[in-house]
Protein backbone atom coordinates (compact mmCIF):
# COMPACT_ATOMS: atom_id res chain seq x y z
CA UNK A 1 0.00 0.00 0.00
CA UNK A 2 1.29 3.45 -0.94
CA UNK A 3 2.11 5.56 2.10
CA UNK A 4 1.63 9.33 2.08
CA UNK A 5 2.64 11.65 4.89
CA UNK A 6 -0.56 13.69 5.18
CA UNK A 7 -0.34 17.14 6.74
CA UNK A 8 -2.78 18.31 9.38
CA UNK A 9 -6.10 18.67 7.54
CA UNK A 10 -7.17 21.54 9.80
CA UNK A 11 -4.00 23.57 9.30
CA UNK A 12 -4.34 26.63 7.07
CA UNK A 13 -1.55 26.65 4.46
CA UNK A 14 0.17 29.62 2.87
CA UNK A 15 -1.93 29.71 -0.30
CA UNK A 16 -0.07 32.60 -1.88
CA UNK A 17 3.17 30.78 -1.14
CA UNK A 18 1.90 27.81 -3.14
CA UNK A 19 2.05 30.00 -6.24
CA UNK A 20 5.75 30.80 -5.82
CA UNK A 21 8.36 28.93 -7.85
CA UNK A 22 11.49 30.37 -6.27
CA UNK A 23 14.62 28.33 -6.88
CA UNK A 24 12.88 26.03 -9.38
CA UNK A 25 13.88 25.41 -12.99
CA UNK A 26 11.46 24.99 -15.89
CA UNK A 27 11.88 24.09 -19.54
CA UNK A 28 9.57 25.90 -21.96
CA UNK A 29 9.36 24.47 -25.48
CA UNK A 30 8.19 26.97 -28.09
CA UNK A 31 9.21 29.86 -25.85
CA UNK A 32 9.94 32.51 -28.43
CA UNK A 33 6.59 34.13 -29.12
CA UNK A 34 2.91 34.33 -28.23
CA UNK A 35 1.82 31.90 -25.52
CA UNK A 36 5.37 30.62 -25.02
CA UNK A 37 6.80 34.07 -24.38
CA UNK A 38 4.04 34.92 -21.92
CA UNK A 39 4.49 31.55 -20.16
CA UNK A 40 8.17 32.35 -19.66
CA UNK A 41 7.27 35.69 -18.11
CA UNK A 42 4.63 34.13 -15.85
CA UNK A 43 7.03 31.49 -14.54
CA UNK A 44 9.88 33.98 -14.11
CA UNK A 45 7.68 36.45 -12.22
CA UNK A 46 6.81 33.63 -9.80
CA UNK A 47 10.52 33.11 -9.15
CA UNK A 48 11.44 30.32 -11.59
CA UNK A 49 14.48 30.18 -13.86
CA UNK A 50 13.51 29.24 -17.42
CA UNK A 51 15.26 27.31 -20.17
CA UNK A 52 13.77 29.06 -23.22
CA UNK A 53 13.66 26.67 -26.19
CA UNK A 54 12.73 27.71 -29.72
CA UNK A 55 13.75 26.67 -33.23
CA UNK A 56 14.34 30.36 -34.03
CA UNK A 57 17.59 31.33 -32.33
CA UNK A 58 16.80 35.05 -32.34
CA UNK A 59 13.45 34.50 -30.63
CA UNK A 60 14.99 32.14 -28.08
CA UNK A 61 17.71 34.64 -27.23
CA UNK A 62 15.25 37.54 -27.04
CA UNK A 63 12.89 35.90 -24.54
CA UNK A 64 15.80 34.52 -22.50
CA UNK A 65 17.11 38.07 -22.17
CA UNK A 66 13.67 39.36 -21.16
CA UNK A 67 13.29 36.84 -18.31
CA UNK A 68 16.97 36.32 -17.40
CA UNK A 69 16.68 32.75 -18.63
CA UNK A 70 18.78 30.44 -20.78
CA UNK A 71 18.30 30.36 -24.57
CA UNK A 72 18.33 27.06 -26.46
CA UNK A 73 17.82 26.59 -30.20
CA UNK A 74 16.44 23.16 -31.10
CA UNK A 75 14.07 21.12 -33.24
CA UNK A 76 11.71 19.55 -30.73
CA UNK A 77 10.64 16.81 -33.16
CA UNK A 78 14.23 15.49 -33.25
CA UNK A 79 15.20 13.01 -30.53
CA UNK A 80 18.85 14.06 -30.45
CA UNK A 81 17.87 17.70 -29.98
CA UNK A 82 15.42 16.80 -27.23
CA UNK A 83 18.07 14.76 -25.46
CA UNK A 84 20.37 17.78 -25.68
CA UNK A 85 17.68 20.02 -24.18
CA UNK A 86 17.34 17.88 -21.07
CA UNK A 87 21.08 17.47 -20.77
CA UNK A 88 21.31 21.27 -20.72
CA UNK A 89 18.48 21.42 -18.18
CA UNK A 90 20.36 18.96 -15.99
CA UNK A 91 23.55 21.04 -16.24
CA UNK A 92 21.71 24.29 -15.48
CA UNK A 93 19.17 23.20 -12.86
CA UNK A 94 20.44 19.93 -11.41
CA UNK A 95 18.07 18.77 -8.64
CA UNK A 96 15.99 21.95 -8.99
CA UNK A 97 14.34 21.01 -12.32
CA UNK A 98 10.64 21.01 -11.55
CA UNK A 99 8.69 21.30 -14.75
CA UNK A 100 8.25 21.30 -18.51
CA UNK A 101 5.83 23.46 -20.49
CA UNK A 102 5.21 22.41 -24.10
CA UNK A 103 3.65 25.13 -26.27
CA UNK A 104 4.62 23.72 -29.68
CA UNK A 105 1.91 23.02 -32.28
CA UNK A 106 0.88 24.58 -35.57
CA UNK A 107 -2.44 23.89 -37.31
CA UNK A 108 -2.55 22.96 -40.98
CA UNK A 109 -5.90 24.31 -42.14
CA UNK A 110 -7.83 22.58 -44.90
CA UNK A 111 -10.49 20.05 -45.75
CA UNK A 112 -9.73 16.45 -44.86
CA UNK A 113 -10.35 15.48 -48.48
CA UNK A 114 -7.45 17.69 -49.54
CA UNK A 115 -4.89 16.43 -47.01
CA UNK A 116 -2.09 14.38 -48.55
CA UNK A 117 0.05 11.80 -46.74
CA UNK A 118 2.99 14.16 -46.25
CA UNK A 119 0.76 16.85 -44.71
CA UNK A 120 -0.86 14.33 -42.39
CA UNK A 121 2.51 13.05 -41.18
CA UNK A 122 3.82 16.60 -40.75
CA UNK A 123 0.77 17.60 -38.70
CA UNK A 124 1.19 14.65 -36.34
CA UNK A 125 4.93 15.26 -36.06
CA UNK A 126 4.56 18.88 -34.97
CA UNK A 127 1.63 18.19 -32.62
CA UNK A 128 2.24 14.69 -31.27
CA UNK A 129 5.80 13.44 -31.84
CA UNK A 130 7.49 16.18 -29.82
CA UNK A 131 4.98 15.64 -26.99
CA UNK A 132 5.84 11.94 -26.88
CA UNK A 133 9.55 12.83 -26.74
CA UNK A 134 8.86 15.44 -24.06
CA UNK A 135 7.01 12.96 -21.87
CA UNK A 136 9.55 10.21 -22.38
CA UNK A 137 12.69 12.31 -21.86
CA UNK A 138 11.32 15.08 -19.68
CA UNK A 139 9.35 12.64 -17.55
CA UNK A 140 12.52 10.65 -16.83
CA UNK A 141 14.39 13.85 -15.93
CA UNK A 142 11.67 14.98 -13.51
CA UNK A 143 11.26 11.53 -11.99
CA UNK A 144 14.95 11.40 -11.14
CA UNK A 145 14.49 14.64 -9.19
CA UNK A 146 11.46 13.60 -7.22
CA UNK A 147 8.72 14.83 -9.52
CA UNK A 148 7.26 18.01 -10.94
CA UNK A 149 4.71 19.31 -13.41
CA UNK A 150 4.28 18.91 -17.16
CA UNK A 151 1.86 21.16 -19.06
CA UNK A 152 0.93 20.79 -22.72
CA UNK A 153 -1.11 22.99 -25.04
CA UNK A 154 -3.96 21.02 -26.56
CA UNK A 155 -6.92 22.57 -28.35
CA UNK A 156 -10.69 22.66 -28.37
CA UNK A 157 -10.19 21.20 -31.88
CA UNK A 158 -9.26 18.00 -30.06
CA UNK A 159 -12.54 18.10 -28.10
CA UNK A 160 -15.10 19.24 -30.68
CA UNK A 161 -15.25 19.41 -34.46
CA UNK A 162 -13.84 22.68 -35.82
CA UNK A 163 -14.22 23.42 -39.53
CA UNK A 164 -11.16 22.63 -41.69
CA UNK A 165 -9.16 21.32 -38.73
CA UNK A 166 -9.73 17.57 -39.03
CA UNK A 167 -6.04 16.60 -39.15
CA UNK A 168 -5.06 19.12 -36.47
CA UNK A 169 -8.00 18.22 -34.24
CA UNK A 170 -7.29 14.50 -34.53
CA UNK A 171 -3.65 15.06 -33.57
CA UNK A 172 -4.69 17.23 -30.61
CA UNK A 173 -7.23 14.62 -29.48
CA UNK A 174 -4.39 12.09 -29.50
CA UNK A 175 -2.28 14.54 -27.47
CA UNK A 176 -5.06 14.83 -24.89
CA UNK A 177 -5.16 11.04 -24.54
CA UNK A 178 -1.37 10.88 -24.32
CA UNK A 179 -1.53 13.39 -21.45
CA UNK A 180 -4.05 11.26 -19.56
CA UNK A 181 -2.10 8.03 -20.10
CA UNK A 182 1.22 9.57 -19.08
CA UNK A 183 -0.37 11.14 -15.99
CA UNK A 184 -1.39 7.61 -14.96
CA UNK A 185 2.11 6.24 -15.56
CA UNK A 186 4.06 9.12 -14.05
CA UNK A 187 1.81 9.96 -11.10
CA UNK A 188 3.42 7.41 -8.75
CA UNK A 189 6.76 9.10 -9.47
CA UNK A 190 5.47 12.48 -8.31
CA UNK A 191 4.79 13.97 -11.74
CA UNK A 192 1.56 15.75 -12.64
CA UNK A 193 0.67 15.91 -16.35
CA UNK A 194 -2.03 18.24 -17.66
CA UNK A 195 -3.06 20.02 -20.84
CA UNK A 196 -4.80 23.28 -21.63
CA UNK A 197 -7.26 23.28 -24.54
CA UNK A 198 -7.63 26.85 -25.80
CA UNK A 199 -9.89 28.12 -28.53
CA UNK A 200 -8.62 30.82 -30.85
CA UNK A 201 -5.93 32.96 -29.20
CA UNK A 202 -4.71 36.34 -30.45
CA UNK A 203 -1.12 35.26 -30.98
CA UNK A 204 1.19 37.23 -33.29
CA UNK A 205 1.09 34.40 -35.84
CA UNK A 206 -2.70 34.27 -36.02
CA UNK A 207 -3.10 38.04 -35.91
CA UNK A 208 -0.95 38.25 -39.03
CA UNK A 209 -3.14 35.73 -40.86
CA UNK A 210 -6.72 36.42 -39.80
CA UNK A 211 -8.86 39.48 -40.50
CA UNK A 212 -10.42 41.85 -37.99
CA UNK A 213 -13.87 40.65 -39.09
CA UNK A 214 -12.88 37.06 -38.27
CA UNK A 215 -11.79 38.05 -34.75
CA UNK A 216 -15.00 40.04 -34.30
CA UNK A 217 -17.01 36.95 -35.24
CA UNK A 218 -15.11 34.80 -32.74
CA UNK A 219 -15.72 37.38 -30.01
CA UNK A 220 -19.46 37.53 -30.75
CA UNK A 221 -19.70 33.73 -30.46
CA UNK A 222 -18.03 33.89 -27.05
CA UNK A 223 -20.12 34.30 -23.86
CA UNK A 224 -17.49 36.77 -22.57
CA UNK A 225 -17.58 38.65 -25.89
CA UNK A 226 -13.82 38.64 -26.29
CA UNK A 227 -11.04 36.45 -27.64
CA UNK A 228 -8.25 34.99 -25.54
CA UNK A 229 -4.84 36.65 -25.45
CA UNK A 230 -1.60 34.76 -24.72
CA UNK A 231 -1.57 36.02 -21.12
CA UNK A 232 -4.85 34.18 -20.46
CA UNK A 233 -3.16 30.90 -21.37
CA UNK A 234 0.03 31.74 -19.46
CA UNK A 235 -2.02 32.40 -16.31
CA UNK A 236 -3.44 28.88 -16.44
CA UNK A 237 0.03 27.46 -17.15
CA UNK A 238 1.37 29.17 -14.03
CA UNK A 239 -1.44 27.68 -11.95
CA UNK A 240 -0.82 24.16 -13.26
CA UNK A 241 2.93 24.48 -12.66
CA UNK A 242 2.47 25.68 -9.10
CA UNK A 243 1.66 23.84 -5.89
CA UNK A 244 -1.81 25.38 -6.01
CA UNK A 245 -2.49 22.62 -8.54
CA UNK A 246 -0.83 19.96 -6.40
CA UNK A 247 -3.82 17.60 -6.76
CA UNK A 248 -4.52 18.32 -10.43
CA UNK A 249 -3.37 15.75 -12.96
CA UNK A 250 -4.68 13.99 -16.11
CA UNK A 251 -6.79 17.10 -16.68
CA UNK A 252 -7.64 18.77 -20.00
CA UNK A 253 -8.54 22.33 -19.01
CA UNK A 254 -10.84 23.90 -21.59
CA UNK A 255 -9.84 27.55 -21.84
CA UNK A 256 -12.02 29.13 -24.51
CA UNK A 257 -14.19 31.61 -22.62
CA UNK A 258 -17.12 29.21 -22.86
CA UNK A 259 -17.24 29.15 -26.67
CA UNK A 260 -17.34 25.37 -27.02
CA UNK A 261 -20.22 25.13 -24.55
CA UNK A 262 -22.53 27.11 -26.85
CA UNK A 263 -24.57 25.12 -29.38
CA UNK A 264 -24.39 26.46 -32.95
CA UNK A 265 -28.19 26.59 -33.38
CA UNK A 266 -30.57 29.27 -34.66
CA UNK A 267 -31.98 31.56 -31.97
CA UNK A 268 -35.62 30.77 -31.27
CA UNK A 269 -37.75 33.93 -31.43
CA UNK A 270 -39.43 35.04 -28.20
CA UNK A 271 -43.06 34.18 -27.75
CA UNK A 272 -42.85 30.63 -29.16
Amino acid sequence: MTQFNYPDSAAVPDYTGFLRLDGKGFVVLGAGDGMGRQACHALAQAGATVLCVDRDSQLAEAIAKEVSGVAVTADVTDRADMERIFQLADARFGPHLRGVVDIVGVAQIGRLADVDDASWERQFSIVLRHAYLTIQLGGAALASRGGGSMVFIGSISGLVSVANQAAYGTAKAALHHLVRCSAHELGPRGIRVNAIAPGFVRTPRLLSRLSDSFWDGIAQANPLRRVAIPADIASAILFLCSDLAGYVTANILTLDGGTSSVAALPVMPFGH
